[in-house]
């Protein structure tokens, strides 16, 4: 019994050495880098991310330190008087305190939303103090700003036309551009109910400021859990479902949830660099090699809506079956616009 002891010791031992070994490899890119002669070796780090990992984590990004803390500090105040005690209410009214049994179909998560793209709602937004409101936008702008340079980042490893990503977003209105502004509370059984449960996301780029100091969010690598490592004031990016599409999966969308914590509240501020509802995804023609032609690996065309409607009802469901569920609509695709429907992060 002993010897069966010591051998389960060392397997956790060695299992806890190679997720610290994962961490410590998480790919982080310093922005910076780009303008000297570690170009080229940054661009690396890029593409191998894209392709093995699904996210980087992004420093000298560009944003003012001075404008992530702001953004931060009024997020949190924003929670503290207006969404925590509405939070507790929907748990008490969920019964959701003294679980016993594991839950499937909630998050335990606190959230709104606000739109950039094609039109803000900011202005609409109930219950934001005016400074709050004025720095989102702000905030909102700067990452704009530094998605449509990724994306070209993107196009330059990927051996595209600088802007074809960007050209493939726009539809006729823009792309859809919005952020989801989450607070993870203390959790009593964390092992029961996910902060959020596991999903790949749906749309483009994804830029994401989160807490330095709570941890929580966990990327699917060679089936482990990989935690992606929580760093003052930097920007984590992943991609999206469509852009696995555009490079025929060459780049993956991957499987990331956030845990719940027994202490401490997690802020995490999703912004979304989406399509534009009537933009029409399909591979890249330079991406699709004739061998998959030929054998019919092709990822599909559609129209991005149709694509988030289909998503709206399967989000925490494998990513295949969307896809098949797209190529089954078929290639003929309705170019004409769509009006804007509500959009689904």
């Amino acid at each position: 019994q002993s010897s069966t002891l010591y051998i389960h010791k060392q397997q956790t031992q060695a299992h806890t050495e190679s997720k610290k070994a994962e961490m410590a490899n998480f790919p982080v890119i310093n922005l910076e880098k780009l303008n000297g002669e570690e170009r080229g070796a940054t661009m690396q780090i890029i593409k191998d991310a894209c392709e093995n990992w699904g996210f980087f984590e992004l420093v000298n990004h560009g944003i003012p330190h001075e404008l992530l803390d702001t953004v931060e500090r009024l997020s949190k105040e924003h929670y503290k008087k207006v969404m925590e005690q509405r939070f507790k209410e929907l748990v008490a009214s969920k019964a959701l305190e003294g679980v016993q049994a594991e839950v499937t179909n909630l998050d335990w998560e606190s959230t709104f939303y606000l739109r950039h793209l094609p039109t803000s709602n900011i202005a609409e937004v109930p219950d934001l103090e005016d400074e709050h409101r004025k720095v989102m936008k702000e905030f909102a702008a700067r990452l704009e700003i530094l998605a449509e340079e990724l994306l070209d980042l993107l196009c330059e490893n990927l051996g595209l036309e600088k802007g074809y990503l960007k050209k493939a977003f726009y539809g006729s209105k823009g792309p859809n551009f919005g952020t989801k502004v989450s607070n993870y509370p203390p959790c009593p059984n964390p092992e029961l109910i996910k902060g959020l449960r596991a999903h790949t996301d749906a749309g483009g780029i994804i830029l994401l400021f989160q807490d330095d100091k709570v941890s929580g969010l966990q990327l699917l690598k060679d089936g482990e859990w990989v935690d992606v490592p929580p760093m003052r004031h930097s920007i984590v990016i992943n991609l999206g479902d469509q852009l696995e599409v555009i490079t025929n999966g060459k780049y993956k969308s991957v499987l990331h949830r956030v845990i719940a914590q027994t202490d401490g509240n997690r802020m995490s501020i999703a912004s979304f660099y989406n399509p534009g509802n009537d933009a029409v995804i399909y591979p890249a023609p330079a991406l699709v090699e004739k061998e998959a032609e030929e054998k019919n690996e092709v990822y599909p065309k559609f129209v991005f809506d149709d694509y988030m409607k289909l998503y709206a009802g399967l989000k925490f469901q494998a990513k295949e079956p969307r896809f098949e569920a797209m190529k089954a609509v078929g290639t003929t695709v309705n170019l004409a616009p769509i009006p804007t429907g509500l959009d689904v992060y």
